[in-house]
């Protein structure tokens, strides 16, 4: 997105749902963000949105480069990932690697880690994997 704000009002509206927190990602320096095999300064605004089961994560690139910026500017404002909860992350990215999906980006958060891996030839779209450190 280009306005994480203007579009989580928008989710807000049309869903009737409280207009979430806006938050920003760490720096580098905290969340060791790589992008495509080397450090990025990589960050974003990011709005949750929490229904039941399913979560939807508005993204505005703020500095770069990332995995979102690229989807930003090749694909304008659409989806870019479906995330998954998983355990043994590094089993799982093997997995997903011998299939032909490829890491492009990785981050540590607050509690947990994410990678998002290149799956757009095989199924459309990035796959996000996140692990927490207390599941």
């Amino acid at each position: 997105m280009r306005d994480v704000e203007a579009k989580a009002r928008a989710w807000s509206t049309i869903l009737g749902l409280p207009m979430p927190q806006i938050s920003v990602t760490d720096t580098v320096e905290v969340a060791h963000t790589t992008y495509q095999g080397h450090p990025s300064a990589a960050r974003a605004k990011l709005a949750f949105f929490h229904m039941g089961p399913i979560d939807v994560e508005l993204i505005e690139p703020i500095d770069g480069p990332s995995t979102w910026q690229d989807h930003l500017t090749t694909h304008g404002e659409s989806m870019h990932h479906i995330a998954f909860r998983v355990q043994g992350m590094d089993e799982k990215l093997a997995y997903l690697e011998a299939k032909g999906i490829r890491p492009v980006q990785r981050s540590d958060y607050a509690g947990g880690r994410y990678t998002y891996a290149d799956g757009v030839e095989q199924l459309g779209l990035i796959l996000e994997l996140l692990e927490d450190e207390n599941p």
